[in-house]
């Protein structure tokens, strides 16, 4: 119960995908900065808050990651451009790290975000 409530009240967005990407964890602070709901989200591609321009990028490393089970910028806070519901090109710091099962087996993705007001507005 800790866990859930640790995760759904964090004060940074919680976004956990898959290892093809579709997202399986949106907590609530996810919900306030890109403005899907968790039911819009959960079951979603990643594209949902990826700009167009930038999701081969994404893709190639999200998938090199996940092959390799090597995340490039592990623990480096990265600003990058993502998309709101609305339309709105928004910017946000994001970290991002690999879920491991207990073999070491890449499970899933990870990806911790805040809004970057000062390149936002």
């Amino acid at each position: 119960m800790c866990d859930e409530m640790i995760v759904s009240q964090f004060p940074d967005a919680i976004i956990c995908s898959d290892v093809n990407g579709k997202i399986i964890r949106w907590n609530d602070a996810a919900v306030n900065i890109f403005g899907y709901s968790e039911q819009e989200a959960l079951g979603a591609s990643l594209n949902l808050i990826i700009p167009p321009h930038l999701q081969d990028a994404h893709w190639h490393g999200f998938y090199a990651a996940v092959k390799s089970g090597y995340v490039k910028h592990k623990g480096e806070v990265i600003l990058t451009g993502a998309m709101h519901k609305n339309g709105t090109r928004i910017y946000v710091d994001m970290i991002f790290g690999l879920l491991k099962n207990d073999q070491g087996a890449v499970a899933g993705v990870l990806a911790s975000a805040r809004e970057n007001h000062s390149k936002s507005k």
